[in-house]
Formats: structure tokens, C-alpha cells, sequence
């Protein structure tokens, strides 16, 4: 299990295994998600995270207080997309809004996780997040998990998904660590260039893999690629 930096009173402890999903836009990290979340996971997903803590009054407030009113929609809500413009061209209001927005999805996470836990069994608990590492989820995982995809095929799934150029994905890619330093950084590789059922059977077998060495009390020893 991942070392606990001092839990408040109260605080939960997973007593599964937690594993980060890692990877380049249009890898699959959603798919490796959905499949995990089939096997018997709990699966938090830190974009909807994120979506309903700027849902809360206090975070609306907040941000006005520092942009104004600009990152407002018509309805009075936050603007994600207004607020992704500020942050994309400014690190220091990137970070701001990192400090402040984190830990309350790290909360909301938890507590998810909590609800989970005292219905049954858990398999492993599983951090679906964009920016695993920048936020440095990863030293709250006993394992990462990198899915891996060409830039073509990628590039293809975010024009069919997102309607995006390869203009659009690669300035995305370069607010985030490169990939080679992820997957280094990763404990194993997926490769996601084929079918469900074989995206399916890599899933398994990693995740057994997984639950055996923290059955074992294994620390994370870096990447090693899936079968």
C-alpha cells in the first residue's frame, strides 16, 4: 500500500490496492477505467471530480473574486472553458487554481471511495486522471498504469471524439509532462492499438498482477510492461 503521510483522525484509508491510470490524450485511459470498473473496481474520475467541485458555491466565488465575471456561462455557472483559457496561458493562475481546487476533489474522492468500501468488498480503487502525475496523484498509488496508443491513432480518436486538430491535441500535450517521462515514471505499459476484447484480456492480467504484489507488500520498483 501507498505510504500514508499522516491521515487525520477519520480520514480513509483505502484497504485495497489504489492504481493511477496514466497516458496521452486519446490513449484509452477511459476505456482502461470502464474495464477496471467491471472487474470489481472503484473507479473516481477526476475530470467529473473537478466538474462538480466547481459546482459549489464557495469555488464559484472564489474564482469570480479572481477573474471576474468572465468565467461565468449564462446560467451563472462556472465556464470550464473560460477558466482553461486563463490557465492554459498563465502558470502562475494555473497553480492557484490547483491549490485551491485539488484537495477538495482529493475529499470528494475519498469520500466516494468511503461509500464504496462500507457496501462490500473492493477489488482496487482506481485514480482516472489527465494529470496524474503533474498533480502528483501517482505518490497516492500502489501501481501505475500507462495506456499507450501512437500519436496517429490518438490523433484519430480525438477528431472522431472531440473534434480536435492535431493543433488542438498537441497544445493540450504541451501543458502536460511529455509521455516518455510518464511512461518511465509508470509501473506498467498497456498498449491500446487493438480491439476491445484484447484491450480487455491486457486489463486482466496487469490487474492480477497487481493485486499479487500488493498481496505481497511489494513497493513500486518502476515501469514493467504489461503482459
Amino acid at each position: 500500500m501507498p505510504e500514508s503521510v499522516n491521515p487525520s483522525p477519520g480520514e480513509f484509508v483505502p484497504a485495497a490496492p489504489v492504481i493511477g491510470i496514466a497516458g496521452g490524450i486519446g490513449s484509452g485511459k477511459s476505456e482502461v477505467a470502464r474495464l477496471l470498473a467491471g472487474m470489481g473496481c472503484v473507479v473516481t474520475h477526476s475530470d467529473e471530480d473537478v466538474r462538480q467541485v466547481l459546482l459549489e458555491q464557495d469555488v464559484r466565488d472564489r474564482l469570480v473574486e479572481w477573474w471576474g465575471g468572465q468565467v461565468l456561462d449564462e446560467a451563472g455557472r462556472i465556464d470550464r472553458r473560460a477558466v482553461a483559457r486563463i490557465v492554459f496561458e498563465d502558470e502562475t493562475q494555473r497553480r492557484r487554481l490547483e491549490s485551491f481546487v485539488h484537495p477538495k476533489v482529493d475529499a470528494r474522492r475519498k469520500r466516494m471511495w468511503a461509500e464504496a468500501a462500507a457496501k462490500g468488498p473492493v477489488t482496487a480503487f482506481v485514480i482516472d486522471a489527465p494529470l496524474l502525475f503533474e498533480a502528483g496523484l501517482d505518490r497516492n498509488c500502489d501501481a501505475v498504469i500507462f495506456v499507450d496508443a501512437a500519436e496517429p491513432t490518438r490523433l484519430a480518436r480525438v477528431k472522431k471524439g472531440r473534434r480536435w486538430d492535431a493543433a488542438e491535441l498537441n497544445r493540450r500535450e504541451k501543458n502536460q509532462w511529455p509521455l516518455e517521462t510518464k511512461r518511465e515514471r509508470s509501473d506498467y505499459v498497456i498498449v491500446n492499438e487493438g480491439d476491445v476484447a484484447d484491450l480487455s484480456r491486457r486489463v486482466r492480467l496487469t490487474l492480477d498482477e497487481i493485486l499479487t504484489k500488493s498481496a505481497g507488500c511489494e513497493p513500486r520498483k518502476g515501469p514493467r510492461p504489461a503482459p
